[in-house]
């Protein structure tokens, strides 16, 4: 079956999650992988949460072709039926083509190709096609590695992760994800006296308190760090638009600046920082009542290097003493280095399917996806975002929007590039 078939019917399974529902596209790919007779099975956290693995060939050599099958809900206002998966003008539409289900019918092409032509592998290929990503990977990749970590044993794995290929003056930019982004979500608590709204000063407002440290928080100027791979990146970028070689943290953000692609920028901003966003604040119960308490929900990402002491250290700077600060979801950054031969293989088989005069890039993801677990693991984990010359760079905005579609032409570079690494790695 061809990667775009495969991608219309898992879209047109319905796996929002919640509730996920992803057996139901487990089963799916059951029944083409058993038509093709590569061994494979369903593996459920609880019932409807099944995660699909398949295995072909046999060796000590093990690689992991990581995807997921839940997406986020759909929302309203698309052109087409998000559930659809209507094929035309040479593209795929609905919910799930970029995040994740593109990548997903790529990699089961990718071992069926295989499967079809007998091409001799000297090791194991490992298709996983988990559930939860989308909600932190509970019933997906944190329960296979805690209760079948054989199951997904490899040296390495291919996931989801990295920025769309990007056209800087005759160059094109490959990034591979080598690294995510920590996670250090923290809630902020102001506590007043409450007292009737007609005479407010007799009390004391938690809200009042709560938007002026917002506003001082508003004015934070994280240090710019840059990590080996992230310094390697832009000086590259620095030598193609003729900056020089010479890339600092004083210099960063010109470099950054100058690129002309807010998108590509804002990326890149993210991954030579902390970042801070308040995001969510509530207070008060009726509108003639003085609030005693306010509570506020901050997003804060971190480099690798950075813990949870320097978040609370660089918070503390801007957040008085009075305010409370709660860390409800801490999740340490992870990170693969590209000094490694599958970093080097990933590079050689873009280039035998996106042609020699494409570079490859190291580039740190600021969100996270399920390759966090398996460097906790100890396995080396990278992540693509692999597009065809020429694809529309508009779909970037679909992930988690609206209209989200991928274009055939992208969907069988990504298939290619599989089965070239594949093949580089097990034949």
């Amino acid at each position: 079956m061809t990667p775009e078939q495969i991608l219309s019917d898992l879209i047109k399974i319905n796996t929002v999650n919640p509730p996920g529902n992803e057996t139901s596209a487990a089963v799916y790919l059951k029944q083409i992988f058993d038509d093709a007779g590569i061994s494979n099975e369903i593996i459920e956290s609880e019932k409807g949460r099944g995660n699909f693995i398949a295995h072909l060939g046999e060796g000590s050599k093990r690689l992991l072709f990581l995807s997921h099958t839940d997406v986020v809900p759909a929302g309203a206002d698309w052109n087409d039926n998000p559930f659809s998966g209507s094929i035309y003008d040479n593209t795929v539409h609905g919910r799930g083509a970029m995040d994740c289900k593109g990548l997903a019918a790529a990699q089961a092409s990718a071992m069926l190709n295989l499967a079809r032509n007998k091409t001799p592998l000297n090791g194991t290929l490992i298709f996983a096609a988990t559930a939860d990503e989308e909600k932190g990977g509970d019933f997906g990749v944190k329960m296979l590695l805690d209760q079948h970590p054989d199951k997904l044993r490899c040296d390495f794995a291919i996931n989801e992760g990295a920025e769309e290929p990007v056209q800087l003056g005759s160059k094109t930019i490959f990034f591979i994800q080598v690294g995510e982004k920590g996670t250090a979500w923290s809630r902020l608590v102001t506590r007043g006296k409450a007292c009737h709204g007609s005479i407010p000063t007799i009390g004391e407002n938690a809200l009042v308190k709560m938007v002026c440290s917002i506003k001082d928080l508003s004015g934070y100027k994280p240090e710019i760090i840059l990590i080996p791979e992230v310094k390697h990146l832009l000086t590259e970028l620095s030598k193609i638009k003729g900056f020089g070689a010479t890339v600092s943290p004083e210099n960063a953000d010109e470099l950054i600046n100058s690129l002309g692609d807010k998108s590509l920028s804002e990326t890149l901003r993210s991954m030579t920082r902390m970042t801070v966003s308040p995001n969510v604040i509530s207070g008060g119960e009726k509108i003639n009542i003085v609030p005693d308490l306010c509570q506020a929900e901050v997003d804060i990402r971190v480099l690798p290097g950075q813990d949870l002491e320097y978040v609370l250290d660089e918070l503390r700077k801007f957040v008085s003493r009075e305010i409370e600060i709660e860390v409800f979801n801490y999740h340490e950054p992870t990170f693969s280095t590209s000094d490694t031969d599958y970093y080097r293989l990933i590079e050689k088989a873009t280039g035998e399917v996106a042609g020699s005069g494409v570079i490859c890039l190291p580039y740190i993801s600021p969100g996270a996806t399920d390759s966090r677990y398996l460097r906790l693991a100890g396995i080396s984990a990278y992540g693509i975002g692999h597009m065809a010359s020429g694809y529309d760079q508009s779909v970037k905005e679909t992930v988690h929007g609206k209209n989200e579609r991928i274009d055939i032409p992208s969907l069988k570079l990504r298939t290619d590039f599989l089965i070239a690494l594949a093949r580089e790695y097990l034949a």
